[in-house]
């Protein structure tokens, strides 16, 4: 199906001249001035607008304003005389792709409709892939119905629609940085840059050149000035990955970017405004780490805005099922045989595995399960052997002398004492239904001691109230 064009010009030899010339190419449509032009475009599908400055009744510009409005994506190409031209530039500043002057050449509008319709089709597929990433990784494709993980998804939809900073924290595996695009791709910056930095990958001598970029000459190899990625994530989303590595030095410099949206390039004595969506995670507990003094106390306030707590994969077993099955639908395509699902042998050890790696651990298994599969369903074997037998790469070190050991068994008795008080707290919350107060009666503890464990843990009270 040829594009097809809209020519406004109220010289009807203007109208005949891009007939003749255009209609081996396009579908070309004509009329005299703006406001036919209107009707026209709201009972036919337009793929360009050329339009003289010029007309009766409502001219150009005002044709232009109409279009934005109505019309937003369809481009605009305006026809004007030599001394109009200032109107020309004009419109271009309101939206008009580019203009051309009168008398038109037609080899150069030739030109000129060709790069437009080119640069309208790179916008279309551009859209198409915001949509088909939003899609892939909107809060929609968080798996989970555990109440943590349904919390997770309400706390997705009602930050994504701010610039609020989020703090993701959670064990490696649980999805941090799934959990960040969903917030981009849910927000009003989906169509603008998502940039990750993974504090811990990126060496600290480089990770400041990397973050703020560099001027020409700042440090042996630096031949030319680099944007960094906050520059280029302007407008969109920056991911902190794992910034509790970040290198305290660094903290500082960051701090102010998060505080005043500006910072210097390496070697640069300008201010460099930008405006980030900054979301950061770390699989460290950051307030642990404020009090070991290996993270800035002010920076650990100023993240700590809205913080999304992931639970690991251990504490919402309920979920495996679906997870399983979301990764095989994933994954089948990368062999050449039908898989229907997993055996109840293979079901009830991913059940039973405590999962230290979490979602990205089941992940791997799953593929692992795939690939080695000889029927329709993965069987027990088709697992990784630290699956089947848990505790057997277990290995216990032995201690080397009486301190040593005193420490082991002093571990041994904090790890005993801690799941003892675990299991407690939680089976004071079923009796209570939820109700911190009640339950806490009922175990004779103070309150505000019960509440300090429930916080200690983890534990959701919601999970137990009484629906």
């Amino acid at each position: 199906m040829k594009p097809r064009i809209l020519i406004v010009d109220d010289e009807v030899r203007m109208q005949r001249l891009f007939e003749i010339n255009l209609s081996p190419k396009y579908e070309v449509l004509t009329c005299g001035d703006g406001e036919e032009a209107l009707e026209v475009i709201k009972t036919r599908d337009v793929t360009l607008l050329v339009t003289d400055l010029r007309m009766p009744r409502m001219n150009g510009m005002d044709l232009l304003h109409e279009v934005r409005r109505t019309h937003p994506d369809l481009p605009v190409i305006i026809t004007t005389a030599y001394g109009t031209i200032g109107g020309a530039v004009q419109a271009i500043k309101e939206g008009a792709v580019d203009y051309i002057l009168k008398p038109v050449k037609m080899d150069e509008m030739d030109l000129l409709i060709e790069k437009t319709l080119s640069l309208g089709r790179l916008q279309d597929e551009n859209r198409q892939l915001r949509q088909e990433l939003k899609a892939i990784y909107g809060p929609q494709n968080i798996i989970g119905q555990h109440p943590s993980m349904q919390k997770v998804i309400q706390l997705i939809r009602q930050v994504a629609a701010t610039k609020t900073i989020v703090l993701i924290q959670g064990e490696s595996g649980t999805g941090k940085e799934l959990v960040a695009r969903a917030i981009h791709y849910e927000s009003d910056r989906s169509s603008k840059p998502f940039v990750v930095i993974n504090c811990a990958a990126i060496p600290g001598n480089l990770l400041e050149s990397e973050l703020f970029g560099h001027e020409k000459g700042a440090f042996t190899g630096a031949v030319k000035t680099k944007k960094g990625r906050l520059e280029l994530a302007d407008k969109g989303t920056v991911f902190f990955d794992e910034i509790g590595e970040m290198p305290k030095e660094l903290q500082v410099k960051i701090l102010r970017v998060l505080e005043e949206q500006k910072f210097q390039r390496v070697g640069g004595t300008e201010d460099i405004e930008v405006d980030n969506r900054i979301i950061a995670a770390s699989n460290k507990d950051l307030k642990q780490a404020v009090e070991a003094d290996t993270f800035r106390d002010d920076l650990y306030y100023r993240l700590n805005v809205i913080t999304i707590f992931l639970p690991p994969l251990r504490e919402r077993k309920e979920d495996i099922p679906l997870l399983v099955e979301h990764f095989l639908e994933k994954h089948r395509g990368i062999v050449k045989k039908k898989i229907a699902g997993v055996s109840e042998g293979a079901r009830q050890v991913l059940m039973n595995y405590p999962w230290p790696g979490n979602v990205r651990e089941l992940e791997n298994s799953l593929l692992r399960g795939l690939v080695l599969c000889r029927s329709e369903f993965i069987e027990v074997e088709d697992l990784p052997e630290e699956l089947r037998q848990p505790d057997k790469g277990e290995k216990i070190t032995i201690a080397a002398d009486r301190e040593g050991l005193k420490r082991q068994k002093k571990q041994a008795q904090q790890k005993i004492k801690e799941e003892m008080e675990k299991d407690f707290i939680i089976e004071a919350l079923k009796k209570g239904e939820g109700n911190i107060q009640r339950s806490a009666s009922l175990v004779d503890m103070d309150r505000r001691q019960f509440q300090n464990l429930i916080k200690k843990y983890g534990i959701s009270k919601k999970d137990f109230a009484k629906n």
